[in-house]
């Protein structure tokens, strides 16, 4: 059969969809990322925020469609939607066949055979890249429902280096998921109760992981679990991330080790003398602080102050010269102020981080938050955002600007859309997706492939982006 699948949220969970094609794949399944011609839907949803179920449920029902005029017979929901709302979904949405939680990854050919043993005859078929299937038009609209959280239990599925895994990056970069779950309790976030515990990933399996992925041309590899600096230490491992970053440097083909999502009070010294020897870790760091207003930080059950957080900053700063600070923040959460703000916005003037990812707080069933009053109304929060963003602009232009006339490695992700002379690229301090990016012009895109590494000079900028030409092939 052939199976299409659209991936929601963040990199972990495509980590997951990835697994789910590989899966499907090594049963005999045919991949296609044209929705009119699957014969089984895969929509692997998030439920993180508000936003974000929306987006999940428009999906499931644009998907939907494609079983009344398309050749679609089967309509599956994976994912955290999935894990949280698996009762109600199939109740409110009747062409939902399946629902297959964040525990149950392996079940996902189950789920595609309906229980059918056709598939245990067919004969695996090697790996390759696949496109993941994107919407096509206005997506169908759902009307007003209100879905209530039903997992009971708490999911435990880990995947391993023999999993079968089918990437939908680019060939250059791949994510590697070296945990799962979180044990933390942030008021705001439903995570936990979606994705289990925290669980790390044995290293040996991660390297092992890791340098099959070099093997086939990934030069990026990206390292994501719900707080990447807590590796091994619900396994008794301290020091265990700085020496399975120490063990990635020394896989060959690789080039840039990156690190996302890092936590404040489990980014120990040693991880940072780790990334300073390396030659391959990006000096990139992604340490989301969600506010910095010590009364909401306390409200917000998060650990640290502003003061503490600035500390930890400059010691960044110190042990890693050059470094690029990513973060993120969360405005509107329950009984802020504008006091607070204030505070939020004279930390990110007085710290000038590098990128910045602004959310409105989104009032979740099944978190400590809930219990509180949503007193910011959403117009407030808005305004909120967009000062923050504003100052933040500010702040990524100046810069921007004086980056200007200086030299840097850019590695090459592909053609723009703009105009077919230009490539789009990003340097060692841009992750994919999430941060700004480098046009690079005067140069011959076709002798230029995806995955090349340039040195260029920057020459310009628009906005939060770069603008550069090509020196030499590195």
């Amino acid at each position: 059969m052939k199976i299409g699948m659209i991936s929601l949220g963040c990199p972990k969970n495509l980590v997951d969809s990835e697994v789910m094609l590989g899966l499907a794949r090594r049963a005999g399944h045919e991949l296609t990322s044209d929705a009119a011609q699957a014969d089984v839907l895969i929509v692997n949803t998030c439920a993180f925020i508000d936003g974000a179920r929306r987006e999940s449920i428009d999906a499931i029902l644009e998907m939907a469609e494609f079983k009344k005029r398309g050749a679609c017979r089967r309509l599956v929901v994976a994912g955290c939607m999935a894990e949280r709302y698996r009762d109600e979904l199939r109740a409110e949405i009747p062409e939902i066949d399946a629902v297959v939680g964040t525990g149950e990854v392996p079940q996902i050919v189950e789920a595609i055979d309906a229980g059918s043993a056709a598939h245990a005859s067919r004969a695996p078929q090697q790996p390759t890249y696949v496109p993941l299937l994107r919407s096509n038009g206005e997506p169908v609209r759902p009307t007003a429902r209100r879905l209530r959280p039903g997992a009971d239990s708490l999911p435990t599925y880990l995947y391993d280096a023999d999993t079968p895994r089918l990437l939908a990056t680019p060939r250059h970069y791949a994510y590697v998921k070296i945990a799962e779950g979180c044990d933390y309790t942030c008021a705001f976030c439903i995570i936990p109760r979606l994705r289990g515990r925290y669980r790390s990933r044995p290293a040996d399996e991660i390297v092992r992981e890791a340098a099959h992925l070099a093997s086939l041309g990934v030069k990026e590899l990206l390292l994501v679990s719900q707080d990447t600096t807590f590796y091994g230490i619900d396994r008794g491992e301290r020091g265990a991330l700085a020496r399975l970053l120490r063990a990635l440097d020394r896989i060959d083909g690789l080039e840039w080790i990156r690190l996302l999502y890092l936590y404040p009070t489990t980014i120990g010294d040693e991880i940072l003398e780790a990334i300073g020897e390396s030659g391959k870790v990006c000096r990139y760091i992604d340490l989301p602080l969600q506010h910095a207003s010590d009364r909401v930080l306390a409200r917000m059950k998060r650990p640290g102050t502003r003061a503490a957080y600035e500390r930890l900053l400059e010691r960044i700063r110190t042990r890693l010269p050059g470094v690029t600070l990513r973060t993120t923040f969360i405005v509107g959460f329950p009984g802020e102020t504008e006091r607070d703000v204030a505070d939020l916005l004279g930390f990110v003037e007085a710290v000038r981080f590098d990128h910045v990812g602004v959310f409105t707080y989104s009032h979740e069933d099944g978190t400590a938050a809930h219990a509180l009053s949503d007193d910011v109304p959403a117009p407030v929060k808005r305004d909120r955002r967009g000062r923050l963003m504003r100052a933040q602009e500010r702040i990524v232009t100046r810069a921007q600007q004086a980056r200007v006339g200086s030299h840097a490695r850019l590695l090459v992700d592909g053609p723009t859309t703009e105009h077919e002379l230009v490539l789009r690229g990003r340097l060692e301090g841009q992750a994919p997706d999430i941060d700004s990016l480098v046009y690079l012009t005067e140069c011959d895109p076709a002798g230029i492939a995806p995955g090349t590494f340039l040195d260029v000079e920057l020459v310009g900028h628009r906005g939060y982006d770069l603008v550069a030409r090509p020196l030499t092939l590195a």
